[in-house]
């Protein structure tokens, strides 16, 4: 098992940035490939973004690009997203997410419980 806990949501206005954190415990870290995915109300949720096993590789949903930015610390068992440049779209619960296979959209064998992120126009 492994316990997936999100952090550092919250309200920004338009243009601004946040960076969320997913702190990781149970199971080594480092052999997951990682991700963020959202749901914005009333939708589906939506794959984000993902991170390869050692933090060289990334690959993104195509309107977050150039905006969000993913990264890992496998000693701190930690996984973060900055996000900058905010639209009121990518208002949504932001959910940290571990596979152990697949890329983009990957299916997901642990979830996190949700950060809520609010982007004011």
């Amino acid at each position: 098992q492994v316990q997936l806990v999100e952090s550092g949501g919250g309200l920004v206005q338009a243009g601004g940035s946040l960076q969320l954190s997913c702190a990781a415990s149970g199971r080594p870290f480092s052999n997951y490939v990682m991700g963020w995915f959202r749901q914005a109300p009333g939708k589906e949720r939506e794959f984000v973004t993902v991170i390869n096993r050692d933090g060289g590789r990334t690959d993104y949903e195509e309107s977050v690009k150039c905006r969000f930015t993913i990264s890992r610390d496998n000693a701190k068992s930690t996984l973060y997203l900055q996000m900058n440049n905010l639209k009121p779209d990518d208002t949504a619960v932001y959910y940290c997410a571990a596979g152990t296979v697949g890329w983009i959209n990957f299916p997901v064998r642990y979830w996190g419980q949700g950060t809520q992120v609010t982007v004011s126009s």
